[in-house]
């Protein structure tokens, strides 16, 4: 891990697509899963997909944990529950909430660490969903998540997927305090930071909204709705940061999934 200047945020992946590629080739797994209504064997889903065996073999792995597909008797692949329930105009946004918390809550004892959604609506940063418990409590929010994207790792995230014009009316709107020595204040140096770090790369904030915490996060924008994926961890487990942000970037695919189908 580089060593980081004031308010430096710090790209990880070597392949920072994975995820949106990995949530593609799912969704070419589950269109053709869908197409075949008594099951398919995974020899013809690697025929008609194009997937190799090794690729395929872990894609149905996660659609299988996440109940998207279903292995019946003969070893072949149907449509899972969970596929049904996100497939159905009726009671989708529950559904589609309740997928979202599973599929975190899972994340979170993965990685052993609060894990957060966020998303930006109307011009604002929302915390959407989060996933704690006492072993990985989460962040303290002293100070309104709304008004500090310019100190936070989802902020940053969900900022650096807007456009310029957007980033500088939001940061008109939102005053660039300084809330620890980390912070950056200035506009011109954040603006940037932000033009430099490319949009699909996990960042990394070590202390810069809160002393004592450092955080994670991964774009998960499906369509023209920005997003995010986030963790956060206490500054004594820094060292875990680095192999933390590397596991939320490829538990971003099946959230992405949920949010694509």
């Amino acid at each position: 891990m580089a060593q980081k200047a004031q308010g430096e945020t710090v790209a990880l992946m070597n392949e920072p697509t994975a995820p949106y590629h990995s949530a593609q080739d799912a969704l070419r797994v589950l269109e053709t899963v869908a197409r075949h209504s008594g099951g398919v064997t995974d020899v013809e889903l690697a025929r008609q997909t194009g997937l190799g065996t090794e690729r395929l073999t872990t894609l149905l792995r996660m659609l299988r944990r996440e109940g998207y597909v279903e292995q019946v008797v003969d070893g072949a692949y149907v449509a899972g529950a969970a596929l049904g329930r996100l497939g159905s105009a009726h009671g989708r946004d529950q559904a589609l909430r309740e997928k979202l918390q599973q599929t975190i809550d899972r994340l979170r004892d993965s990685v052993g660490a609060a894990i957060y959604i966020s998303r930006y609506i109307d011009g604002e940063v929302h915390v959407t969903q989060c996933a704690e418990g006492p072993a990985t409590p989460a962040v303290n929010e002293w100070v309104d998540f709304r008004s500090s994207a310019h100190a936070s790792a989802v902020g940053k995230s969900l900022l650096g997927q807007l456009d310029l014009n957007a980033r500088r009316d939001h940061l008109s709107r939102h005053k660039m305090a300084r809330l620890t020595s980390r912070t950056i204040t200035n506009e011109r140096l954040l603006l940037s930071r932000l033009d430099a770090q490319p949009a699909t790369v996990p960042v990394l904030d070590l202390q810069e909204y809160a002393i004592g915490t450092v955080c994670a996060a991964v774009p998960i924008t499906a369509g023209s709705s920005v997003g995010c994926l986030a963790l956060s961890l206490p500054v004594e487990h820094a060292h875990r940061l680095r192999r933390a942000a590397d596991t939320l970037n490829r538990g971003a695919t099946p959230v992405l999934l949920s949010l694509a189908i």
